[in-house]
C-alpha cells in the first residue's frame, strides 16, 4: 500500500543521507496494524558521519557563535513552520504511535510554544554575557561568560515523540550547541520532520542531525561516543543506566528523564467529581503512556466508596476508538510488545484495595491502568506516597491549603501538582530524584543544561602586582 506518513532518510549535515546499513524499519500504525512507511535504520558508521558533521559546523561558530538574538530568529521561524504544519505533524504522530489527534494537535502547540520560549531565552543570554562578580578586590574585575558545551547527543521517547525531541533540541540549539538526534524507533516520523522544518527555518547545516535506529545500534553508540559534550537521554529507568554510566565513562554529563510511579493522595474534604476528572487526566492522556502519571490513588478510607463508584462510572464511559477521530479520548497503545507488556499485568484496568507489595503498585506499567489504595492519615498517605523507588511525581487534592503545603513539601518528588494533575509548562523545570534520575529539563534550567561557565578575571590596578618584587639598589 502507498506511504501515509512521510519517507525520508538520514538527515546529516544539512543533507538527507541513505543508512550505512542499507536497511529500513517499517512504520506500523498501531491502530490498524498496516505498515505505513518506513524510517532509515542507522548504525555506529552513521553516528559517526552525525557526529563529525555536528563537530565540524560547532568549530566553524555557524551556529554557536552568532548572537542570541540571531539564533532566536530561526528558533521562532521553526515555531511557525509547525504551526503552519500542525494538522500533518499531528496526524503523523498519531499514526506513528498512536495517541488521540486532540492531544497530537495539543502537542504540536505546545512545540511551537516551546521554539518560541527558548528563542526568547537566546535574546537574553545575550544580556547575561559577562555577568560581573564582586569577589571584594578593587584590583580584579571578574566576569561569567556562558558559551555553547559544543556537540550535544539527545536521545527521546516514543510516547511524545515530537514534543520530548523539542524539550531537547529547543534549548541546545538556543544555548548555540550542536546536535545529534536520536529519537526511539518505535515513533521517529515527525523528527524526521523537524529537521526538514529547521532546514528550511535557515538553520546551519550540521547544527541538527538526526539519526534513527534501534537503540542497541544507533542509540548505543551515540551514548558512548567521546566526541559528545553531554547527553541527555529522556526513557525507561534500566536504558537510563546505561546511557549515564556510558557518559561517565566518557567523563560527559548527562541529563536523564527516567520512569515514575507516581502517587495523587485524595483527601476527605475533596471535590469528588473534580478529584475523579483529575485521576482519570493523570493516569489516562497519551493512553497512559506517561512517565508522571498518576497511576497509584490513595484515597481517605472515608471517601473511597464513593470515590470508586464514580470513578468506574466514569471511566465505563470513555471514548475508545480510532485516534485519528476528533474527540477519541482512548487510542490503541504504541506497538504489540506494549500491549503486551501492559496486559501481562492487568485484565481490567482500575484495581481497587491495592497492597503495597504489589507489582500492580510498585511498578511502572506505562500503560492506562490505575491501582486504588486507601489511608486513614496524612502521615500514612505520605509514608506510602514516598514509599517508592521512583520520585518524579506526586499530587494532592484537597479543599485545606495549609494541608496541601505540608503533602507538596513532604513528597520525595522533583514535580508536585496541587489539586490538578499533568499540567506541564515550557517554563518550568521538569525532572524527578531516585530511580527517576537527575538533572531538570525546561524553563531556564533547560537552558543551563547546554552552557559551560567560564570565569574572565582582569587585573584593572594601575599599581604592579609586585609580589616578587625586585631586589633593592646597593
Amino acid at each position: 500500500m502507498a506511504a501515509t506518513t512521510p519517507e525520508r532518510e538520514l538527515f546529516i549535515d544539512g543533507r538527507w543521507a541513505a543508512p550505512s546499513t542499507g536497511r529500513y524499519l517499517d512504520v506500523i500504525n498501531p491502530a490498524t496494524e498496516a505498515v505505513i512507511g518506513r524510517i532509515p535504520a542507522g548504525a555506529a558508521a552513521d553516528v559517526d558521519a552525525a557526529v563529525a558533521a555536528a563537530a565540524a559546523a560547532h568549530k566553524r561558530g555557524s551556529w554557536g557563535k552568532l548572537k542570541g538574538a540571531q539564533r532566536a530568529a530561526v528558533l521562532r521561524a521553526i515555531a511557525e513552520k509547525v504551526r503552519e504544519r500542525k494538522s500533518d505533524l499531528a496526524r503523523w504522530e498519531t499514526m506513528d504511535m498512536g495517541k488521540p489527534i486532540d492531544e497530537a494537535e495539543w502537542d504540536m502547540d505546545d512545540v511551537a510554544s516551546c521554539f518560541d520560549y527558548y528563542a526568547d531565552l537566546a535574546e537574553k543570554l545575550d544580556g547575561r554575557q559577562y555577568a560581573p562578580i564582586d569577589v571584594g578586590m578593587e584590583e580584579f574585575k571578574v566576569a561569567v561568560r556562558r558559551e555553547p558545551l559544543g556537540v550535544v547527543g539527545l536521545v527521546t521517547p516514543w510516547n511524545y515523540p515530537l514534543l520530548m525531541a523539542t524539550w531537547k533540541v529547543a534549548p541546545a540549539l538556543a544555548a548555540g550547541c550542536c546536535c545529534v538526534l536520536k529519537p526511539s524507533e518505535a515513533a521517529s516520523v515527525t523528527c524526521l520532520e523537524l529537521a526538514a522544518i529547521a532546514s528550511e527555518a535557515g538553520l546551519p547545516a550540521g547544527a541538527l542531525n538526526v539519526v534513527t535506529g534501534l537503540g542497541a545500534e544507533a542509540g548505543a553508540p551515540l551514548c558512548a561516543h567521546p566526541g559528545v559534550a553531554k547527553l541527555a537521554f529522556t526513557g525507561s529507568t534500566a536504558t537510563g543506566r546505561s546511557v549515564a554510566l556510558a557518559a561517565a565513562r566518557n567523563l560527559r554529563p548527562a541529563t536523564c528523564e527516567l520512569g515514575g510511579k507516581s502517587a495523587l493522595i485524595i483527601f476527605e474534604d475533596a471535590d469528588l467529581d473534580k478529584a475523579v476528572e483529575w485521576v482519570m487526566f493523570g493516569a489516562f492522556w497519551t493512553n497512559g503512556q506517561i512517565c508522571s502519571s498518576t497511576s497509584r490513588i490513595l484515597v481517605h478510607e472515608s471517601a473511597a466508596p464513593a470515590f470508586c463508584a464514580r470513578l468506574k462510572e466514569r471511566a465505563a464511559s470513555i471514548r475508545i476508538g480510532d485516534p485519528l477521530q476528533p474527540g477519541c479520548r482512548l487510542g490503541p497503545l504504541v506497538n504489540e510488545g506494549q500491549y503486551k507488556r501492559v496486559m501481562s499485568y492487568v485484565q481490567p484496568t482500575v484495581f481497587v484495595g491495592v497492597k503495597p507489595e504489589m507489582r500492580i503498585w510498585r511498578e511502572e506499567i506505562f500503560g492506562p491502568v490505575l491501582s486504588v489504595a486507601t489511608f486513614s492519615s496524612e502521615a500514612e498517605a505520605v509514608a506510602a506516597a514516598n514509599d517508592s523507588e521512583f520520585g518524579l511525581a506526586g499530587a494532592v487534592i484537597s479543599a485545606d491549603a495549609e494541608r496541601c503545603r505540608r503533602v507538596a513539601e513532604a513528597l520525595e518528588v522533583g514535580i508536585v501538582w496541587v489539586n490538578c494533575s499533568q499540567p506541564c509548562f515550557c517554563q518550568a523545570p521538569w525532572g524527578g530524584i531516585k530511580s527517576s534520575g537527575f538533572g531538570r529539563e525546561l524553563g531556564e534550567w533547560g537552558l543551563e543544561n547546554y552552557l559551560s561557565v567560564k570565569q574572565v578575571t582582569e587585573y584593572v590596578s594601575d599599581k604592579p602586582w609586585d609580589w616578587y618584587s625586585p631586589p633593592s639598589k646597593l
